[in-house]
């Protein structure tokens, strides 16, 4: 089988099968490394798309997606809308967690009420919700404060936990980075998924081995799973070409060729619905490390000058090598049927010596931006080209790139150290309402809105658009609505978007396996020939 670089923007997701028939009938180890391990293990204390991907092989929700994203039930085997405001779900009968424990509606209450935690990352999953009731033992319903046609969009990642176990452990309140909760969770799993972990050592590597006892029935050959963290991207390419591993991501840009090129093995690649980009400290009277008295990044003067400085075009050319598509919105064009109708502000350095101008900073200012140098594809880079172009109309930036473990601890919530930062975003609803409400919205610590738009901006307008959407059900009017809000966001440039990157992977050629378009890595759509 020979695999090579494609890049199509026309499918929602980029699916890679060479057509998974029955397994065969000798088993295999699959050896795999990514860039970073996991920060944790529990399922609702890392709002990430990579530890979604990892415990999405050992966890399951009520419903899942399959390769081509489209929502399939899980542990419940249906669903249904019995009033306006009443989601009921039909249980699976006969799920064992891994450690024997039976799967049932105390499980799914208990997983309510844990992911809704305040110290949750996870809570938008919930959002709307206001009480869910036991009508037996494996018949659950959801009541929402308003009618909610997308509550299960973003389900696959609600993970199903054991109460018994998690009483047991100490495990009822979710881990938080941020404030330094360490659950028994974070470092011990008990899911009811195809795979088990069987041996950790943080930082170092995780085995994974099939679960006997999974409801489904196995599509994959593999006896056993073992991921490796491997920072440096010459190392991962040379493990992989060299037969150590068998897959690896992300595959670095500049050697795809090489691996191409290399007998045996080769790159799959498709388009992300990841969306880059930067945001800003829009809510301290100071902006942290600025030289100027007042923040610069409450005007939006400024905040367009930064936008209008950055060429989009030059960064997609060098340092994507062709392998991203420019954005003008906070969502893939995939996910939203009206984005064309945004355009990017356009690369202007002239204009942005204008506006800094006008702002009161003529000579420019100097200040501070923070940035992931082992999370998104050539994030490093894409800074450094940004602190290059901010500095032609005299913004000096002042750039730090370190590991994503303490990055996301500084620029999270509570914390958020930081002037201006990159950071990438993948609705996992594969809706605008997700973005709207962790993004866009208003922060609320009572309801975790907004918990994700770290640069404090509040606009009354966006909020009140974010509700709309969430129950409106006219296509055209729902369309209508979020666009308003996107533009909104454009012209006062709360955020800088960028680009949505591609998923770019590497296999041996003997590996079978889907792609998919959310860049998560699920064990079970994998043969090893």
């Amino acid at each position: 089988m020979q695999r090579r670089h494609l890049f199509s923007t026309a499918a929602l997701a980029a699916v890679f099968s060479a057509g998974l028939l029955a397994a065969p009938a000798e088993a295999k180890e699959l050896r795999w490394a990514f860039q970073t391990d996991t920060t944790s293990l529990d399922p609702m204390g890392h709002n990430v798309t990579f530890t979604f991907s990892v415990l999405g092989n050992v966890y399951e929700g009520l419903v899942r997606r399959g390769a081509d994203l489209e929502i399939e039930p899980a542990l419940a085997e249906k669903w249904e809308i019995v009033e306006p405001n009443r989601w009921r779900f039909h249980l699976r009968k006969g799920v064992k967690f891994h450690n024997g424990n039976d799967f049932n509606a105390d499980d799914v209450i208990f997983s309510y009420q844990r992911i809704n935690n305040p110290d949750s990352n996870v809570r938008d999953r919930v959002a709307g919700v206001t009480e869910v009731v036991k009508v037996d033992d494996y018949t659950v319903d959801f009541v929402t404060e308003v009618p909610n046609p997308i509550l299960i969009s973003q389900w696959e990642s609600f993970f199903m936990m054991d109460k018994e176990w998690s009483e047991a452990n100490g495990a009822t309140v979710p881990t938080n980075t941020t404030k330094g909760i360490e659950s028994y969770a974070g470092q011990h799993a008990n899911g009811t998924g195809p795979f088990k972990i069987s041996e950790r050592t943080v930082d170092v590597r995780t085995v994974f081995v099939p679960n006997a006892e999974w409801w489904d029935k196995a599509t994959h050959n593999l006896t056993k799973v073992t991921m490796t963290p491997i920072t440096q991207s010459a190392t991962r390419v040379a493990a992989l070409l060299s037969g150590e591993i068998d897959m690896m991501y992300p595959a670095p840009l500049q050697d795809i060729e090489r691996i191409n090129n290399n007998q045996g093995t080769s790159v799959v690649s498709g388009p992300e619905l990841r969306t880059i980009f930067l945001g800003m400290d829009q809510f301290r009277d100071k902006a942290l490390g600025t030289n100027t008295e007042k923040n610069p990044f409450k005007d939006v003067r400024v905040r367009k000058a930064v936008y209008q400085a950055i060429d989009i075009e030059l960064i997609k050319k060098r340092i994507m090598r062709g392998l991203a598509d420019p954005s003008s919105i906070m969502i893939s064009p995939k996910l939203f049927a009206l984005a064309d109708q945004v355009k990017r502000w356009p690369y202007d350095p002239e204009a942005s010596k204008k506006l800094l101008a006008e702002a009161g900073y003529p000579d420019g200012f100097e200040t501070r931006m923070d940035c992931p140098n082992d999370r998104y594809v050539n994030d490093a880079q894409i800074c450094q080209a940004i602190t290059a172009m901010l500095a032609r109309v005299g913004i000096k930036l002042n750039m730090r790139a370190y590991p994503k473990a303490q990055f996301f601890a500084d620029i999270n919530r509570g914390k958020q150290d930081f002037a201006i930062y990159l950071l990438g975003w993948t609705p996992s609803s594969f809706d605008s309402h997700n973005v709207y409400y962790n993004l866009m919205s208003t922060w609320n610590e009572k309801s975790g809105q907004g918990r994700v738009n770290y640069g404090d901006f509040s606009d009354p307008r966006i909020d009140e658009i974010t509700k709309l959407i969430l129950t409106e059900t006219d296509q055209a009017k729902r369309d209508k609505l979020i666009l308003e809000g996107y533009q909104l966001v454009k012209e006062k440039a709360y955020y800088i978007p960028l680009h949505q990157q591609a998923v770019v992977w590497a296999a041996r050629d003997n590996i079978e396996l889907k792609q998919r378009a959310d860049n998560q890595f699920h064990f079970r759509h994998v043969t090893v020939k």
